[in-house]
């Protein structure tokens, strides 16, 4: 009879301890399936939770693509000898009458040295006006000087000549061999042919991002575009900054991953499945691969896409994945991982049980050391 009274006692023991124990709260990863789930909008959060498929996929992978715009695209490919502001000029003015605009008396032509293109670009000319000179080639300038005095005086002859200045440069940073100021010459008119004259490229070609600055205006692509896509290889303009950078793109994995870090892109664009490879995949001790949640903030658009209805503003999407699921391992394959993006795997069920077991049966222990120790 004391024998089963002992072991009815051990057993209301045990379930006073697991209840208590279990009110606790023991050690975690992070939140499990359900917590998250209670915060969808339907219930009580501010969080739209959607189950990735065909559609959530072709919606949610859009990204903000990288390219130049027409501005950059259209521009025409500049000559050695264009003159830029700043540049000084020598124009030599020949006449043919007597009596000159500008030829002095018992002379056939003038000189006019050390003509600095202002600015904004120009040049100023007796009897010609203000004349553009910044972007165009000395014939250029010759032949526009030419027209308008023509209307004065019988045709003039005119020669135009670069006395000071570098021309057209373009500075050249970040990821290079060598950083600089480089002319635009023949041989580097376009963006991958200045790129090579400073040396190449010093990080990863595969997340290498090429950035020109061209006044207010700039564009972005990736250095294996330049490639890959001919017309990305766009004429450069004097005063162009090119700057190559290593992508700077992140995600976050957390949970029960081989590791939780915060991870670079390894490539333009990573999956849901290779993100969760880079950090060492799903833990075989406590993963739960029906647990795959990725955390995004969506931009207005695409959150209207995703659930019907209008929004306003950016969203919190919760996107979950089941790897156990027929087509599991296809969804999250194609499922585009952004940046910013949090990856996290929820622990199995019985990961906590055992914690709550592990821990039960210790304090159970500990009590029965005590009352040993009290008995004798």
């Amino acid at each position: 009879m004391l024998s089963l009274t002992l072991r009815l006692s051990k057993g209301v023991a045990l379930v006073v301890t697991l209840g208590l124990v279990a009110s606790c709260g023991l050690p975690r990863s992070g939140p499990n399936k359900a917590e998250i789930f209670s915060g969808s909008v339907l219930r009580e959060g501010d969080a739209f939770v959607l189950t990735v498929d065909d559609r959530v996929n072709a919606i949610a992978a859009v990204a903000p693509a990288l390219g130049f715009s027409s501005g950059f695209l259209n521009a025409a490919t500049l000559g050695s000898d264009t003159i830029s502001a700043g540049d000084v000029l020598g124009l030599t003015i020949w006449e043919n009458v007597d009596d000159g605009l500008l030829v002095p008396a018992g002379q056939n032509a003038t000189l006019l040295e050390e003509v600095q293109v202002d600015g904004q670009g120009f040049i100023f000319v007796p009897y010609a006006g203000r004349v553009k000179a910044a972007g165009n080639t000395p014939e250029a300038i010759r032949r526009i000087i030419s027209e308008k005095l023509a209307d004065q005086t019988p045709d003039p002859q005119v020669q135009v000549r670069r006395l000071a200045g570098d021309g057209s440069t373009v500075a050249v940073t970040g990821g290079v061999a060598g950083s600089g100021v480089f002319p635009i010459e023949r041989p580097t008119r376009t963006l991958s042919s200045m790129i090579s004259a400073a040396g190449g490229i010093t990080v990863a070609p595969e997340t290498a991002r090429v950035t020109v600055i061209r006044g207010n205006h700039r564009g972005s692509i990736w250095y294996e575009d330049l490639f890959k896509n001919p017309s990305n290889d766009i004429a450069l303009r004097s005063g162009d900054q090119i700057v190559v950078e290593e992508d700077t793109r992140f995600f976050t994995a957390l949970g029960a991953t081989g590791t939780q870090n915060r991870v670079q892109f390894f490539d333009q664009s990573i999956s849901a499945i290779e993100a969760i490879a880079q950090v060492g995949g799903l833990s075989s001790a406590i993963a739960d691969p029906t647990g795959v949640f990725v955390f995004r903030n969506e931009p207005e658009a695409i959150a209207e896409q995703l659930v019907g209805q209008d929004l306003i503003g950016t969203q919190r999407v919760v996107y979950v994945l089941d790897l156990t699921q027929p087509n599991g391992v296809f969804m999250a394959r194609d499922f585009a991982i952004r940046d910013g993006d949090t990856v996290y795997v929820t622990e199995a069920p019985f990961v906590q049980f055992n914690k709550t077991i592990a821990a039960a049966t210790g304090s159970l222990n500990a009590v029965n050391g005590l009352n040993t120790a009290a008995g004798n």
